[in-house]
């Protein structure tokens, strides 16, 4: 089954960090990617632009509305994600809690492709 790791996390905070401690942030970030891909979990992934280039875009009484930047105001924002193929939940969320991400922020996990709960 395949699962999508959403990794959330404070955009800020990367700007408060030293070249150093960025250089090691993303050492992690690929010997992480590096472990999904030799366990053959890795099925895509990607850091995403800035919340800040968002637009968001919503239907309403028939017509479209488009507005600039992020729909929820929040401290963490979608950074990026994984989407990893796991036998079950439980290894979703192992390797959720591998991902540098889950100590400098949060990381929701969903299986992809269920049908929704009656």
């Amino acid at each position: 089954m395949q699962y999508l790791l959403m990794l959330y996390s404070d955009e800020a905070g990367w700007h408060r960090l030293t070249a150093p401690e960025q250089k090691q942030w993303m050492a992690a970030y690929q010997a992480y990617t590096g472990a999904l891909a030799s366990a053959g979990a890795l099925r895509g992934g990607s850091h995403l632009a800035s919340p800040r280039t968002a637009v968001t875009v919503r239907v309403a009484g028939g017509r479209t509305q488009v507005l600039d930047g992020p729909f929820i105001e929040t401290k963490e924002q979608l950074a990026g994600y994984f989407i990893i193929e796991a036998p079950d939940l439980d290894d979703a969320l192992a390797w959720a809690a591998r991902c540098p991400a889950a100590s400098h922020g949060v990381i929701e996990v969903r299986a992809i492709g269920t049908p929704p709960s009656p």
